[in-house]
């Protein structure tokens, strides 16, 4: 038997080398991964990937992949590392390395993704931030819209002249970082390493424990429902109740949406293939969305989560901005274009406090062009293990618009009124379900605390869960407890409510707050987030006429 491989030590100076070389290279329990040639083949996509080079991505890649996978990883080792690793900024998100041979080796290191006027200061001495489960501390982030209010007001022109007005929301930016900073553990190496170790225990508690088996009686509960909810829909579609049909219809989408996202995660059989041919059966042959679409989104979501550049989950210009920032003409990295703030965004989010339960009505129509546009882009796989996901899918899609678009719609139903009202009322009741997803993250922090934070408490802190008596876990889903789901994305959501207990346990343990609010409230902190942008966004127009009316000399006194 041939004695175990022994990888090289790489320093950290080859390890930058290397990725200035465009290599795709990042740190996964001690060992140095390159996978540039896996990465086409990767069944979540690439961009996923890419936000990890540079990266100790042991914790990102332990909860989304599989112990299967994790061993199948281990092909594209390419040597190790000693002691703890200091991240660097991914080239996705803005980072710079030096090739090996660069003449000027002893630049500073790129090791924080903010500006320098926006980095946060490293305080090991702060005392951590209690754990809470009341408003009271998200709405003290809601106050500071009145400091922001107040700051704009006093801004000079000569303050503001020189950027068109930026330098107004780089303010708001700064007061965001600094009050995240006071409320969380500090982002010194000792504080998050200790948050690691305790966040690596928890994992294994909750594994020895048996939370992330699956219960499948709980999924028969969930067939006799979903059975129920189907023949109210063909009941009331026969005698003409094309409303009350359609209702059930919307119901029976809603419902099977929460078993297609524990699919996704490979949270039902722990099987990747298996688990996909269920979320392709009920997502793209029942309900007309493409599951793939959805892994290479929510992959991306459940890494950068809450970030207004990189996550396509609160990327809804211009119907929708949860932050000052995207008044700025952000570009998304993973649409890959910039998101404009012109004079539709303008006009829309002035009023988007008003407008957003109105659009979440229409959310379903959206995932319909998404899911096609990104089966037909080259994003889709066609190679690798997940090749034939895709002409499944794509069969998927077509049965759907044959039974729902033409045996339901067109041939059932008489009348283009009748037709009109049915498709209306079952999209639309579905509008919980996005209600549901946004609640949980518009309202948390989009602050860029820098590479130093470390994955949980990032998680933790971008991420809210939604109180709820037992008995309406059935309406929920398991998207109630999204916190915990982000730092354990593999738990069948059966399993999250037990779950809970441990991870406040783990909070209280290293001040982290844990945000756990009532549906009503969590609305009310929701619409104020949105308020507030819109507030900034007033005062930013008014400091861009200021400077206009400056610039122009017809109205020089």
């Amino acid at each position: 038997m041939a004695p175990p491989r022994e990888y090289p030590l790489l320093s950290r100076r080859q390890i930058e080398g290397m990725i200035a070389d465009g290599r795709a290279v990042f740190i996964v329990n001690q060992q140095v991964i390159k996978a540039d040639a896996w990465m086409p083949y990767h069944p979540g996509g690439d961009t996923a990937i890419r936000h990890m080079i540079g990266r100790d991505a042991t914790d990102e890649v332990t909860v989304l992949h599989s112990p299967e996978a994790r061993e199948r990883m281990n092909k594209y080792r390419i040597g190790r590392i000693e002691g703890a690793w200091t991240n660097f900024v991914p080239p996705i998100q803005g980072g710079k390395f030096r090739p090996l041979g660069q003449d000027n080796q002893d630049a500073p290191e790129n090791t924080s993704s903010l500006p320098a006027s926006e980095s946060p200061s490293l305080n090991a001495s702060r005392e951590p931030s209690p754990v809470f489960d009341e408003p009271q501390q998200i709405r003290q982030r809601h106050s500071a819209k009145n400091v922001s209010s107040s700051s704009a007001s006093v801004t000079s022109a000569s303050s503001v002249e020189e950027d068109d007005g930026m330098s107004f929301l780089d303010t708001i930016t700064k007061e965001k970082v600094d009050l995240d900073l006071s409320r969380y553990p500090a982002l010194d190496t000792a504080t998050q390493n200790n948050i690691v170790v305790k966040y690596r225990d928890l994992n294994q508690r909750i594994r020895d424990e048996g939370l992330f088996q699956c219960n499948y009686w709980n999924y028969a509960l969930e067939g006799f429902r979903y059975m129920l909810l189907f023949s109210g829909m063909v009941f009331f579609l026969q005698r003409g109740w094309y409303a009350t049909s359609g209702a059930f219809l919307g119901a029976w989408w809603h419902q099977l949406v929460f078993t297609a996202h524990d699919a996704g995660h490979m949270g039902i059989t722990h099987n990747f293939h298996v688990d996909t041919v269920i979320g392709i059966i009920i997502g793209d042959f029942c309900g007309g969305l493409s599951i793939g679409w959805w892994k290479h989104n929510h992959n991306v979501h459940h890494i950068t989560t809450n970030h207004p550049e990189h996550d396509p989950d609160i990327q809804h210009m211009p119907f929708f901005a949860v932050s000052h920032r995207f008044l700025g003409n952000l570009r998304s990295t993973y649409y890959g274009h910039v998101m404009k703030y012109d004079a539709a965004a303008k006009f829309l989010l002035g009023f988007q406090r008003y407008s957003y339960h109105f659009l979440l009505l229409f959310g379903r129509f959206n995932l319909y062009r998404l899911s096609w546009q990104f089966l037909l882009s080259k994003d889709a796989p066609r190679r690798g293990p997940a090749w034939w996901h895709t002409y499944l899918e794509m069969v998927g899609q077509l049965f759907f618009f044959t039974w729902f678009g033409y045996l339901v719609v067109y041939r059932t139903i008489p009348t283009n009124w009748d037709r009109f009202v049915f498709v209306m009322v079952s999209h639309m009741v579905t509008m919980p379900l996005h209600l549901q997803i946004t609640l949980s993250h518009f309202a948390m922090s989009t602050a860029d605390l820098g590479e130093h934070e470390s994955f949980a408490q990032k998680m933790l802190r971008t991420t809210m869960d939604i109180d709820c008596p037992t008995w309406l876990d059935f309406f929920h889903g398991g998207l109630q407890f999204q916190a915990i789901h982000h730092l354990y994305p593999r738990i069948p959501r059966h399993n999250l409510r037990r779950t809970r207990k441990l991870v406040q346990e783990f909070c209280n343990e290293v001040g982290i707050p844990y945000a756990l609010y009532g549906f009503a409230q969590s609305n009310t902190i929701v619409l104020d987030t949105l308020g507030e942008v819109s507030q900034q966004a007033a005062i930013l127009a008014k400091c861009q006429k200021f400077l206009s009316e400056s610039d122009n000399p017809l109205h020089a006194h």
